[in-house]
């Protein structure tokens, strides 16, 4: 077997197969392995999610019922095993996100060259496969080392996130020579460039509820963490919501953060009223308490009230309107950040032409797609290292049957 790629899902099926008795040689454009897996969680790795059934199933954006078979059969428990096993001990922090105990992503990449080479896999790096042909049964990988046959190739070169990390999109082009459909790439779990922003550029909100608008319709929602930078929003809800948005374009899309998720305006109108009634500061100081400082201005600005007033003075109408401001912080949405910058691809290898129970091609027997090069992505937390994992186990899989019978 060739494995084209030693990422998350490359590593796992190669191994996999090997252990069963496979004879596997991966061929890998870099000068060493799992060069994506190094920056995930932000060198931490965050190397699955341990919720379970719908829990996880709920998290998987995109064509969730191709993977319920590949999930099933190694879920985030068999990947735990999987490294604990191979020598990495590991830890559940919150959301059921999975870290090696050390935090360092380097740990997971040596647990799969270790595993590698204890099961005998051939690995072959600084090697640029250039196309994929095929005749008489046997697939020829043609490279700048050289040719390279079998009568099994599976493709696990990753989506176009990440460009210096080897994801360029060769995967599609190989795909494509062979007759296979590619969904456009797009980014998922990417920033969204916003208007506004720049003032407040590494301010962090917690505990707020951000909603994704367009024609008055909210086509998504999330709570948690959000992020402003220089040139919009990030940050956990904000890429979440990116990777459900990211096919609608972005004319007449706004972002719309409440800040006080867990009161209603009622309530904070009559905070208000209490705090400013009392109080003969100008309105800038009397409110400090109600927002980071640095949006203050702005919050007060948006409601239309001077910030140089006595606060005893503001009347209920400017207090109503500040009460909606806190609820409906809006930014205009220009776009999302550049795919390159994006944690994940969604789009690739159209699943409708893969066997969901084996990875394989139904235009080419004996090719196999697995993870980020096939049209699938889940949310962050774990989840799109997951779906590597448990399609690369499943080629695998559907390889060592295959030639156990022969």
């Amino acid at each position: 077997m060739l494995v084209i790629g030693a990422g998350a899902a490359g590593m796992m099926c190669a191994v996999t197969a090997a252990e069963k008795g496979v004879s596997v040689t991966v061929l890998e454009r870099n000068d060493k392995i799992g060069r994506k897996l190094y920056i995930t969680g932000k060198g931490r790795c965050n190397v699955t999610n341990c919720s379970v059934g719908d829990d996880f199933n709920r998290n998987i954006v995109t064509n969730a019922r191709f993977l319920y078979g590949a999930l099933s059969r190694f879920d985030s428990y068999a990947t735990m095993d999987f490294f604990e096993r191979h020598g990495v001990p590991l830890k559940v922090e919150r959301g059921n996100r999975v870290f090696p105990q050390s935090d360092r992503s380097a740990d997971i990449v040596d647990a799969l060259y270790h595993a590698a080479q204890r099961s005998g896999v051939r690995l072959v790096c600084n090697c640029r496969v250039q196309s994929l042909t095929f005749a008489d049964g046997t697939y020829t990988v043609h490279t700048d080392k050289g040719e390279y046959t079998d009568a099994d190739v599976v493709v696990a070169t990753g989506g176009i996130t990440y460009p210096a990390t080897g994801s360029d999109g060769d995967g599609y082009r190989l795909a494509q020579a062979v007759g296979h459909s590619i969904v456009p790439p797009v980014g998922a779990l990417v920033g969204l460039r916003c208007e506004g922003t720049t003032a407040l550029s590494g301010l962090t909100l917690k505990n707020v509820r951000v909603r994704v608008q367009k024609d008055g319709a909210t086509l998504a929602e999330e709570f948690g963490e959000m992020l402003y930078t220089h040139t919009g929003v990030s940050g956990p809800t904000i890429l979440s919501l990116s990777s459900r948005i990211n096919r609608i374009p972005p004319e007449g899309m706004r972002v719309v953060v409440d800040a006080k998720p867990a009161v209603d305006e009622d309530t904070l109108d009559a905070r208000l009223e209490r705090d400013l009634n009392a109080n003969n500061k100008q309105l800038l100081h009397a409110v400090a308490g109600y927002l980071p400082k640095s949006m203050i201005a702005g919050w007060l600005d948006m409601a239309g009230v001077d910030a140089r007033k006595q606060a005893n003075s503001v009347t209920r109408a400017e207090r109503r309107r500040l009460a909606y401001g806190l609820k409906h912080f809006v930014y205009k949405v220009d776009g999302p950040e550049p795919i390159e910058g994006a944690i994940v691809t969604a789009g690739g290898v159209a699943v409708s032409e893969v066997d969901p129970r084996t990875m394989q091609s139904k235009r080419s027997p004996g090719l196999y797609f697995v993870g980020e090069v096939l049209d699938v992505d889940a949310l962050t937390g774990g989840f799109n290292l997951q779906l590597a994992f448990s399609t690369g186990y499943s080629a695998a899989l559907a390889v060592a049957q295959k030639e156990n019978k022969a």
